[in-house]
């Protein structure tokens, strides 16, 4: 509340930019210590526009005109407020109140940390039991006699952006996940993703080796034979590396790099060419501005989409899965898939793939045992991917809005393959920013601990699963041929299309208080 330094201000007029109003409501704006709220005059509407200020992702002050100073505010669900205020002095307050609050310097500043966990103790600490990942490998069939649980990293003690329960490769010693994590980055050794019980080949997880032009690791090149030997139907494995061949070669030069193939001889070494974090911002925020053309005419915008390669990393995203989830469903070819430090592109690919192998993860629950498994558990960086907190802007990219968007085109191409709608996608979209739950905050189940977020936060999804109604499919039909067995996509350039339905319209009331 230190922050707000003025908590009302009326006869404020405010355009929502993104729903298409045409003419600014008028009423009075308020500021609590989590939310921006705005109650309209009309006495028959009353309506109510409620923002998290941990949705906001900019607050601009254009310059002032006569009849009063104006404030935009740019949301990360792309909506965008346009705020006059008839005073000077108060749009100064309300900006510079705003610019703080939208920027929290610590966790504890965040609306999910900012009441009492304890109304309602036994409740929270159900909803933090509702994922049972373990059940979900058991579903695969997972521990069996070719793959089980290693105690190597509890405690995080081998690599600390891990999860502490893994499964790895029976003939794996603790000796060999040692060796095999001093030499990969963040000592993110290959681990279990997904078992596919029908070809017995697994999708596997790692970072890239720290092997520069010619270092070479015993250990880890016997655990990519583990991998191997735990899959009697293949004598080799595939290795997806999901970057550019050449920045995969220009980390070399830093003492990282890729796998020899002389080294590594049972391999067969694949790029895939997924671009790193920073293109992806960049690319996300042309398509913005695209979005914010007034009145563009259809050159404009088809030149503004091709110019922003979206849909070009959306389709090298798929790629990856498809490639991955062929060698394993056609081939019966285990794979071990990373990019540099296997959080981002690495999480986005094994997902993909996961979703195409295997119709669980095109259930609602299923998609939630997915996300928790490839995004949470195994420590992709939401709170610096999604500027939770104000740290450096270069460590911001929409990885997982990626990830989102290809499950939607994939939803679009198989319209009776998916239980849930976009409403789904959007919802957890929306939340992944909103730091309304525990769930998608820290950088990896360690940080989680430290914080004690299960005591202190409650997880998003049991709430999702209440409301499952409003995410249901009816096209779904689980007994279908088109919802079984593996989704073998067009990835051809014209099959993609552009989402154009706003968050805004499916979800009025998403922004109020919980």
């Amino acid at each position: 509340m230190e922050h707000i330094r003025t908590p009302k201000v009326e006869n404020v007029r405010l355009l929502d930019r993104s729903s298409g109003q045409r003419k600014a409501s008028v009423g009075t704006l308020y500021l609590s210590a989590t939310h921006t709220i705005f109650v309209e005059n009309n006495p028959e509407t009353r309506k109510e526009t409620w923002v998290l200020h941990s949705m906001v992702s900019s607050v601009e002050r254009p310059p002032t005109t006569p009849s009063g100073g104006q404030l935009i505010l740019r949301c990360k669900d792309f909506r965008i407020f346009q705020i006059f205020i008839p005073q000077e002095r108060d749009g100064l307050d309300v900006h510079a109140s705003l610019a703080r609050l939208s920027r929290p310097g610590k966790y504890s500043e965040l609306y999910c940390l900012s009441f009492n966990p304890n109304v309602n103790k036994e409740e929270r600490e159900e909803s933090w039991n509702f994922i049972d990942l373990t059940a979900d490998y058991k579903r695969m069939g997972v521990p069996n006699n070719l793959w089980v649980a290693t105690a190597a990293n509890g405690e995080y003690r081998v690599c600390d952006t891990y999860p502490s329960e893994l499964f790895v490769p029976k003939s794996a010693t603790p000796t060999i996940i040692v060796g095999s994590s001093r030499f990969r980055s963040r000592g993110r050794f290959p681990a279990l993703s997904y078992f596919h019980q029908d070809t017995l080949a697994a999708v596997c997880r790692c970072s890239q080796p720290l092997s520069g032009f010619s270092g070479r690791c015993q250990e880890d090149e016997m655990m990519l034979q583990a991998l191997m030997k735990s899959n009697p139907g293949s004598d080799y494995i595939y290795v997806v590396d999901t970057r550019p061949k050449l920045n995969a070669m220009a980390n070399r030069a830093a003492g990282k790099g890729y796998e020899n193939e002389d080294h590594y001889t049972n391999i067969k070494l694949q790029f895939i060419g997924i671009e790193n974090i920073h293109v992806m911002r960049s690319s996300q925020q042309k398509i913005i501005d695209v979005g914010e053309m007034r009145s563009p005419s259809m050159t404009d915008f088809l030149w503004g989409l091709e110019n922003s390669g979206w849909l070009k990393h959306i389709k090298a995203i798929l790629d990856a899965g498809v490639f991955v989830a062929r060698a394993v469903a056609d081939e019966g070819v285990s794979v071990l898939v990373h990019c540099s430090d296997g959080w981002d592109r690495t999480a986005q690919a094994c997902s993909v793939a996961s979703i195409l192998l295997d119709p669980y993860y095109r259930t609602i629950r299923g998609l939630m045992v997915l996300i928790e498994r490839d995004w949470v558990s195994f420590g992709h960086k939401f709170s610096h991917r999604y500027a939770h907190l104000d740290r450096d802007p270069k460590e911001v990219s929409p990885v997982i809005d990626q990830f989102l968007e290809c499950v939607w085109q994939l939803s679009e191409q198989f319209p009776c393959a998916f239980e849930f709608n976009e409403r789904f996608l959007i919802a957890i979209h929306t939340h992944v920013y909103s730091c309304q739950y525990g769930t998608f905050l820290g950088n990896s189940q360690k940080e989680r601990r430290d914080m004690r977020l299960h005591e202190r936060t409650h997880s998003l999804w049991p709430q999702l699963w209440k409301d499952r109604g409003e995410y249901t499919n009816p096209l779904y039909k689980a007994e279908l041929s088109q919802s079984q067995g593996v989704l073998r996509p067009n990835t051809s350039p014209y099959c993609f299309k552009k989402q154009h339905v706003h968050q805004n319209k499916l979800f009025p009331n998403l922004f109020r208080k919980a």
